[in-house]
């Protein structure tokens, strides 16, 4: 009896078999119709897959007849995987089941070719992590439909110490399942805002933490963490300073917790909050005064040996000064001073850090630092009085010496408004650029200095067009006419070039003669031309810049922001270096040549300059008569 009951069971079994193995070859029928199809690579992909003993109808199991519906329903992976379907209820914020846009469970395991996550050619290997989520959470079209933050978050953390290490071979290197998962299941993704999210703001810490123990221990124990326990959002966790998905090591000068990032980059947006340090009761001005110390200054200069925040406060385990186990409590500090100051002394351990120069002073040192500044007032006082002085006297000295009319009153007038305006615009447009540095922050680092500072660099811009047209009317007068027809370059002018540079490297005997103007004056001036027609048109645009968008392409006004802001440099710097050498630095003029302020020249400055002017005669004559030109008399072209 018990024989052929065995005999019965063995037969059934293999029956099963058969009709399971007859079941998988009608399917193959249609779907291994050729090789190199389809159905050709389900067939390859199942003999690889761990569902490789699977008959078709076990996921298909819709199908009872052939040929079945061209539509069939979704496949249930639930009549395997009961567990993982019923913990599989949300992905991040959207409910499965939401919308099409959910990832089911062949979005993320593949299909005929699922794969152990063991195995490396899996797409649930941590390896191939970041590809198989990247398929959504890189898809741009997805991460604004859903309005997800990060759009290149798999991009990011390729390029982060976790990703590098990851892509390395390091199999325990946290990647998006480490990180996202809740529950210890990668099947309960759940958004930020879910209490029971790993990254909700509140369990970031026991996420990091399974990494990073000991960490994770020093961080409660510290005032941030104790913050966080107690429920404040402000207190900052792991991801605040060390960053989300990019973050990168320590060592890496990019990373905001590097030596020379952690105290502006990191510390500083909170400790500098003035909402933040009421709430808390935080002393402010904490950066600024490391900043001016001895180790903010080195650290600036880029030694990343020199003491910041986290060397002194402690990285994770930060303890107010008045818990006796903080690194800065009093008792401690020459223990933590002494860490990069061996054998340093209690008694200056304790020397104040965060203070305001001059505030925590001793009485005596107040006293010596009010003599210093009466004596430093006093001595460079009157130095700068000598100076001028003596400034005053060189200047009467060359006015005394015959003179030629080098501009009339007019051209005086219009270099000197062009000279006010062009220093009122550089110092102006370049405060807005530069808007941190010392001296903007003299200028215009009071409350309502910097709208002023746009009020100006408009009302410049304004006088400095009216001195273009200005110009521009008086070149249309006879003498005006000349000045342009004797500035205007000629091809007398490069030969005149040559020849200066061999006579300047020693190649040439003689010194070049110019005419009314050198190729210098030339060069000065058209420039000059060049560079007001530039910078008029890019500023109005960006002056008007609401208007401009309605009527030029995207991007356009980025354009005009690169022109103004680069054809400044160029202007500011070509008066510096080749102008003020020419007119004020050249030990043959130095001083200055004084026909910017005077209108005339001596007469010797002149014949050696411009030998080759046709009407030095002239000018020469009125020199030694003592009479001179002025605005009404008029100038006729020369003739070079």
């Amino acid at each position: 009896m018990l024989r052929q009951m065995f005999l019965v069971l063995v037969a059934a079994a293999l029956a099963a078999g058969a009709a399971a193995e007859t079941k998988n070859a009608d399917c193959l029928e249609c779907h291994d119709t050729a090789p190199g199809e389809i159905g050709a690579r389900y067939d390859s992909a199942l003999v690889m897959s761990i569902h490789t003993d699977l008959a078709c109808t076990d996921c298909h199991a819709a199908i009872a007849d052939l040929p079945h519906a061209d539509s069939l329903p979704r496949v249930d992976c639930g009549g395997c995987h009961s567990d993982e379907t019923a913990t599989y209820q949300w992905h991040g914020r959207l409910q499965v089941g939401a919308g099409q846009d959910i990832p089911g469970c062949s979005d993320c395991h593949g299909k005929h070719d699922i794969l152990k996550q063991s195995e490396k050619a899996s797409r649930v290997n941590p390896l191939h992590l970041p590809e198989t989520c990247g398929r959504c959470h890189e898809n741009l079209d997805l991460t604004k439909k859903h309005e997800l933050l990060y759009g290149d978050a798999v991009k990011v953390y390729e390029s982060s110490v976790h990703g590098q290490a990851a892509l390395g071979g390091v199999y325990y290197a946290a990647t998006c399942n480490d990180c996202h998962s809740a529950g210890g299941t990668a099947h309960r993704i759940l958004g930020p805002g879910n209490p029971e999210s790993s990254i909700n703001h509140f369990n970031i810490p026991k996420t990091c933490g399974k990494c990073h123990r000991n960490i994770e221990n020093d961080y409660w124990e510290g005032i941030h963490g104790k913050l966080v326990a107690r429920g404040e959002t402000d207190s900052p966790v792991c991801t605040k300073c060390h960053g989300e998905h990019g973050i990168i090591s320590p060592k890496d000068p990019r990373s905001p917790v590097s030596p020379s990032r952690v105290a502006e980059a990191t510390c500083a947006p909170c400790h500098e909050s003035a909402y933040l340090n009421e709430k808390y009761d935080v002393p402010t001005g904490r950066l600024q005064s490391w900043v001016d110390s001895y180790h903010g200054l080195k650290s600036k200069a880029g030694d990343l040996t020199v003491a910041n925040c986290g060397s002194c406060h402690g990285a994770h385990r930060i303890l107010p000064h008045t818990d006796p186990s903080s690194s800065i409590y009093p008792a401690n500090l020459q223990k933590t001073c002494g860490s990069c100051h061996p054998g340093i002394s209690a008694a200056m351990a304790a020397t104040p850090i965060h203070e305001t120069p001059g505030i925590s002073r001793t009485p005596l040192a107040r006293i010596i630092a009010g003599i210093y500044v009466i004596l430093i007032a006093v001595i460079i006082g009157t130095m700068v009085v000598h100076w001028l002085i003596d400034l005053r006297k060189q200047i009467q000295k060359v006015n005394l010496k015959k003179q030629v009319r080098r501009m009339t009153f007019g051209e005086v007038w219009q270099h000197t408004f062009l000279m006010i305006t062009f220093i009122v615009l550089a110092v102006t447009g370049f405060s807005l650029r530069f808007s941190e540095a010392f001296w903007v922050q003299w200028l215009f680092g009071w409350e309502g200095g910097f709208p002023l500072r746009g009020i100006i660099h408009r009302v410049a811009a304004v006088l400095f067009i009216i001195t273009v047209i200005w110009h521009i009317l008086f070149l249309t007068t006879r003498r005006g006419k000349g000045f342009l027809t004797d500035i205007f370059p000629i091809p007398k002018d490069i030969t005149l070039f040559k020849d200066t540079i061999l006579y300047n490297i020693g190649r040439r005997r003689e010194r070049p003669l110019f005419g009314r103007f050198s190729y210098v004056e030339k060069a000065e001036y058209w420039a000059l031309v060049w560079g007001s027609i530039v910078m008029i048109i890019s500023g109005f645009f960006l002056w008007f810049d609401n208007i401009a968008v309605d009527w030029f392409p995207k991007g356009f006004l980025d354009v005009m922001l690169v022109v103004h802001y680069y054809e400044a440099w160029l202007a500011v710097l070509s008066i510096l270096i080749w102008h003020l050498y020419s007119t004020v630095f050249s030990p043959e003029v130095y001083p200055m040549n004084p026909s910017w302020f005077t209108g005339q020249m001596p007469l010797e400055w002149y014949r050696h300059e411009h030998p080759e002017d046709p009407s030095l005669p002239a000018l020469e004559r009125m020199a030694m008569t003592g009479d001179d030109e002025d605005d009404t008399e008029e100038k006729a072209p020369s003739k070079e």
